[in-house]
């Protein structure tokens, strides 16, 4: 990942309402949910949702789709799990101290 891709990402993810968001679609999964329907589960208007879920699509951390007259968003697992890759693997250089904070038995695998 280019480091300014890690940078998108993670100014995306440092407000609380999108990080709110992200953990709401998440737990969607493949289903996901309308802005109306995030905005309800972080407590935001679905104008704010909105704004803050176009932030996060610019990131590429969320993926949306039109269904008839809704548009639907879902986590992007891809993007979401190569930021967590770099930070862990390149940026943190799989230092040992850092990795044993970690469940390795998920991350052994992608380092």
């Amino acid at each position: 990942m280019k480091e300014s891709q890690i940078l998108d990402a993670m100014g995306a993810l440092s407000q609380k309402t999108r990080l709110r968001i992200i953990r709401h679609l998440i737990s969607s999964g493949d289903e996901g949910d309308t802005a109306g329907g995030i905005g309800e589960a972080v407590n935001a208007s679905p104008s704010k949702a909105s704004f803050h879920l176009a932030a996060l699509e610019r990131a590429r951390l969320v993926k949306s789709r039109r269904l008839s007259r809704n548009i639907i968003y879902r986590a992007n697992y891809t993007q979401l799990g190569k930021v967590i890759n770099y930070l862990l693997c390149d940026c943190c250089q799989n230092n040992p101290a850092v990795l044993a904070c970690c469940d390795m038995k998920v991350f052994n695998k992608y380092c």
